[in-house]
């Protein structure tokens, strides 16, 4: 009888390190594809910015040019603004569900990977 329980309790103990393991692999791979989707987001944020940079400066200067030529230096910048506020309700109109799609879609390939 007492050769049962010293089984019973040696099973017991070794389930629990399995389920201790087991939770362990389980944080180890969500940590793993965690890092995967963060990992490659890093290099279209950097793009991004750089690009976001380069066409900040481009509507800059844009918007000087216009305002030298229709004499005042804010309708440069009312033009500008103007265009992308106009880009800005179209995206929001019509581009809001693709763009959520295909960002979804992104991070669900990057997490199934």
């Amino acid at each position: 009888m007492e050769d049962n329980t010293l089984q019973f309790d040696l099973l017991w103990k070794r389930a629990i390190e399995f389920g201790k393991t087991n939770l362990e692999l389980i944080k180890l791979k969500i940590l793993d594809k965690l890092l995967a989707v963060f990992s490659s987001l890093i290099p279209p944020i950097i793009v991004f910015l750089l690009a976001g940079s380069f066409y900040f400066f481009l509507n800059f200067a844009l918007a000087l040019w216009l305002g030298d030529l229709l004499g005042n230096a804010y309708y440069g910048y009312l033009i500008v603004a103007g265009f992308y506020g106009f880009l800005a309700i179209i995206a929001h109109l019509f581009l809001q569900k693709p763009i959520k799609r295909m960002v979804s879609n992104y991070i669900i390939k990057q997490v199934l990977k």
